[in-house]
């Protein structure tokens, strides 16, 4: 199973609150706020909790991951929480940035230096990044859908823009 099995990477499904606030969470207002606010929240729950959970996974039921790359323009290294979606037996990442205007800076980061750190609770992974074909990527939707029902309503949103989708691979 790949990375998933390094990771010990697990999903479950949400409960009735947490799809309820998955629901709320993909109107385009909200996703607006979430681009802005999530991800300091998420890191600050994720430090809190010995790294077992961010906000987003307590709150939504959201399979979050650590996702530590190396600064395109900086060169050091910057961690984001992100969305990790099983496809097969890989692990994929969206640039869907909530679907709003701009594409997320850690892509950028990854095309420059495709080298990174995935991390999920308490294991760490060595990864490479590579983009998905169309293929890839319109599976990679599919099961993002499944996972929060937001996804098509981001890449409805963001057509103006291409989301750039990686798979993520144990480094060798």
């Amino acid at each position: 199973m790949g990375l998933l099995n390094d990771l010990n990477y697990t999903m479950t499904s949400p409960n009735r609150v947490q799809r309820t606030l998955q629901r709320v969470a993909a109107g385009e207002r909200i996703g607006r706020l979430l681009q802005r606010s999530l991800h300091p929240i998420d890191r600050a729950v994720h430090r809190v909790s010995g790294e077992r959970h961010t906000a987003a996974s307590l709150l939504a039921g959201l399979p979050i991951i650590m996702l530590t790359t190396t600064g395109a323009k900086t060169g050091t290294d910057r961690t984001i929480p992100l969305m990790g979606i099983p496809v097969a037996d890989e692990l994929v990442v969206i640039g869907s940035n909530f679907g709003t205007t701009s594409t997320p800076g850690w892509v950028y980061n990854l095309e420059a230096n495709p080298a990174a750190v995935a991390s999920y609770r308490d294991q760490r992974v060595a990864v490479v990044a590579r983009h998905a074909d169309r293929g890839e990527a319109d599976r990679a939707f599919d099961a993002a859908a499944a996972v929060f029902a937001g996804f098509p309503d981001y890449r409805r949103r963001a057509t103006h823009r291409e989301i750039r989708v990686f798979a993520l691979e144990t480094a060798m």
